[in-house]
């Protein structure tokens, strides 16, 4: 029984000594990207039968944008793996508030899911710029772009930054695949 006793108090001590020489709570928080390099069918689906259900809606509408947020003379290959991490946080930031803005039934039925990735999506990045890049300062061309966004919120109405945002989507997954990636992409 004594035996039985110090096996077990042993257990405890080693248990926690190993939690303290490694932290199981920073394993916890690691980034992990990688479940975005290779968007899953359905998720794509989901996206792609939203923005046509939006593209049906927009040609029963008279909207006329100004904005071209997406519409950058530079490429995401050619940021850093920091700036491009803030860069799909705001592209994620714009759409899932958009997303979530009121519609009609069955246009906010059919935008949950694509929300739901998206939003986790977000959530995902934001974990790995606190712990990888939690003080970058984005360069110049990301720092104007980040300016325009900024304008455009101030400026456009969010109809059209919805549109905006709803249209340009697979270039907001395409931006994630390359974050994801970690390395030159096209």
């Amino acid at each position: 029984m004594l035996h039985l006793d110090l096996t077990l108090l042993l257990a405890l001590v080693l248990g926690s000594g190993l939690g303290a020489a490694f932290p199981w709570d920073a394993l916890k928080k690691s980034c992990s990207l990688s479940k975005y390099q290779f968007l899953v069918p359905h998720e794509l689906k989901a996206v792609q039968k939203m923005k046509e259900q939006f593209e049906d809606i927009m040609q029963l509408t008279d909207r006329k944008c100004n904005t071209r947020l997406f519409h950058r003379k530079w490429r995401i290959a050619e940021l850093s793996v920091p700036d491009r991490m803030v860069l799909v946080e705001a592209e994620l930031a714009l759409a899932t508030a958009m997303l979530g803005l009121p519609a009609a039934p069955r246009f906010a039925k059919t935008r949950q899911r694509p929300l739901a990735f998206l939003t986790q999506a977000r959530e995902d990045l934001r974990g790995c710029m606190a712990t990888e890049a939690p003080s970058h300062q984005p360069s110049g061309k990301l720092r104007h772009w980040l300016q325009k966004l900024q304008m455009a919120k101030k400026t456009e109405t969010p109809g059209c930054l919805e549109a905006s945002a709803i249209l340009h989507l697979f270039q907001v997954l395409n931006d994630l695949r390359c974050t994801a990636l970690r390395e030159q992409c096209t």
